[in-house]
């Protein structure tokens, strides 16, 4: 058992039981559009929170434990979303496009080899001019504990092929583990 999946035999420090407010923030100023993909969905709560405002939305993640409790959290709300078990970086094999692709703490759990793979996996299912919102932990945040940093040279060396960067900007990934959150990268991407 890998540790994401482990990590949902009980409430994973990042599951909040609400939508990240950066992504909150991201829908009322418009900047998330049309279709939109949730890649990393876990339990669904960015997702679900993007269904009520109107998006036709689809999540995926690779733990069929994160996409049945989204389902359930969907089914109780009444919301239509659609979750997927899958591979993040075989996104082709979900066969449709995308306006907008939103990410909650993936990008930073890749290896320097996935993300060479995720990126061309993005770029193939996010439509031209369509938008890549990555919240990944930040090189700004202390070690000792969670993920990977990241710094701004890394998402740009990540995107410098095929992709605009608009902008990246230090933001906050709320978790459970600690009330004043993690510092973290807010960046949105423009697929060329």
């Amino acid at each position: 058992m890998d540790f994401f999946e482990q990590a949902y035999h009980g409430t994973p420090p990042w599951d909040i039981g609400r939508p990240q407010q950066e992504i909150v923030c991201l829908e009322e100023t418009g900047q998330i559009t049309g279709k939109v993909l949730d890649v990393g969905c876990g339990t669904g709560d960015n997702a679900l929170f993007l269904a009520g405002c109107g998006h036709e939305v689809v999540g995926l993640d690779s733990v069929e434990r994160a996409i049945e409790a989204a389902q359930r959290k969907a089914e109780e709300r009444c919301l239509s979303a659609m979750f997927i078990r899958g591979e993040i970086l075989s996104l082709r094999e979900i066969g449709r496009t995308f306006d907008t692709v939103i990410d909650s703490g993936l990008f930073h759990t890749l290896s320097d080899t996935e993300r060479i793979l995720f990126v061309r996996n993005l770029h193939d299912v996010l439509v031209p001019g369509g938008s890549y919102f990555m919240l990944a932990f930040s090189d700004l945040e202390p070690e000792g504990y969670g993920p990977r940093r990241i710094t701004k040279q890394e998402i740009q060396d990540s995107f410098s092929d095929g992709w605009r960067i608009n902008g990246i900007r230090a933001a906050v990934f709320e978790s459970r583990t600690r009330k004043e959150g993690s510092r973290a990268w807010l960046s949105s991407i423009t697929r060329l």
